[in-house]
């Protein structure tokens, strides 16, 4: 594959300072966009090309493209971070243009250069760095949204001959408004994300439309989430609708669903299982069955439960209700000691107010 080139077509009439300067104060998470956006093309029997930068706004798309009928569509979630010294990072980016790749690959779309990946991150978040909140901001980001979409004209069913790639952004507060405190979940047992053989591993639009279901039921039930089960058995703990699980136990083994196909390999699930040694903890990957999360809770075993992902770093889990009973919560007002633990040493390396031990940064501007 060879690496894409975009050329540069800055806008002149960008949101004014005043406008910006109000939305950053309230960004909330994913209501505001930046003012560029980066777009590519591939056609089959030439690759990439077409790489650009260019003001954001509408999408011209045929209705007969693949994308609407066939849901061939893929995408992956960052955050840009200001630094004290004004410099802006972010975490990880080889391993999301890894996964994309992985993505596309399940959903039959064509790989993207992870040079170009990286790229793209870089000339967008460049080009509206002004978007990125002052690192004395707390929590606060510019959310990068890079998604590939069959866009090629035709109704039959078949893989795309023409695709794009774009990456928007858009600034974002805390996912959880209210201030660090657990969620209650609700274990859905009418609705799976996903079942074996399918896209579970691939971070495609379809997996999280899914959840919706369930996530749903779980809110007319009092819960903030829904917590899937396996879809064969119904008695193994998969994920929550858009973050991985972690068990922290008694004997400090830091347990978390093995990767079965039907779970998306989140980055920061596998970073936390590498920042499991600071803890003194043994990290251990394999199936947990539901019962041993409400056995565990009720026995003391389970110290504490968690969720992580990009969007929410790491969020302490509290009471787990299902039809009939409910587990309490082990998390206190706050979370526990690990979980804040963990957070705390992610955020840190990731604001860089901790030191990058992994060399997990990567420098945008």
């Amino acid at each position: 594959m060879s690496s894409l080139t975009f050329d540069i077509q800055r806008r002149q009439d960008t949101t004014a300072e005043s406008v910006r300067s109000g939305i950053l104060a309230d960004p909330g998470f994913g209501l505001h966009m930046t003012d560029h956006m980066v777009t590519a093309t591939w056609t089959r029997g030439t690759g990439w090309h077409s790489g650009q930068l260019t003001a954001f706004g509408p999408i011209q798309i045929s209705p007969a493209a693949a994308v609407l009928h066939y849901a061939q569509e893929i995408f992956e979630g960052l955050k840009a971070y200001r630094h004290p010294d004004g410099s802006v990072w972010t975490f990880r980016p080889e391993a999301n243009a890894e996964r994309l790749n992985s993505s596309a690959r399940r959903m039959v779309l064509p790989e993207l250069p992870v040079e170009s990946f990286i790229e793209s991150l870089r000339i967008l978040v460049e080009a509206d760095e002004a978007w990125v909140p002052a690192a004395d901001q707390g929590e606060k980001s510019l959310y990068l949204r890079p998604f590939m979409y069959a866009s090629a004209a035709f109704l039959g069913l078949r893989p795309a001959d023409e695709v794009r790639y774009s990456v928007i952004a858009s600034p974002a507060a805390p996912i959880f408004t209210g201030g660090l405190r657990p969620v209650t979940l609700w274990i859905s047992e009418h609705f799976a994300r996903a079942g074996s053989g399918g896209t579970g591993a691939a971070k495609c639009g379809g997996n999280y439309a899914s959840a919706l279901a369930g996530q749903i039921e779980g809110g007319q039930n009092g819960c903030d989430q829904a917590v899937f089960l396996d879809s064969a058995t119904h008695t193994f703990v998969d994920e929550l609708g858009g973050m991985n699980v972690f068990f922290v136990t008694k004997d400090g083994r830091l347990i978390t669903p093995e990767l079965t196909g039907t779970i998306l390999p989140g980055i920061t699930r596998m970073s936390v299982l590498q920042l499991a040694k600071e803890f003194d903890l043994e990290p251990e990957e394999r199936r947990i069955p539901v019962q041993e999360w409400k056995d565990g809770v009720a026995s003391g075993d389970i110290l504490e439960v968690f969720a992580c992902g990009t969007a929410a770093i790491v969020t302490p889990i509290g009471e787990l209700r299902w039809d009939g009973g409910s587990a309490p919560s082990t998390a206190g007002e706050h979370g526990g000691p690990v979980t804040n633990g963990i957070r705390e040493r992610l955020l840190g390396i990731q604001k860089g107010t901790s030191e990058d031990t992994y060399g997990w940064m990567h420098r945008l501007v």
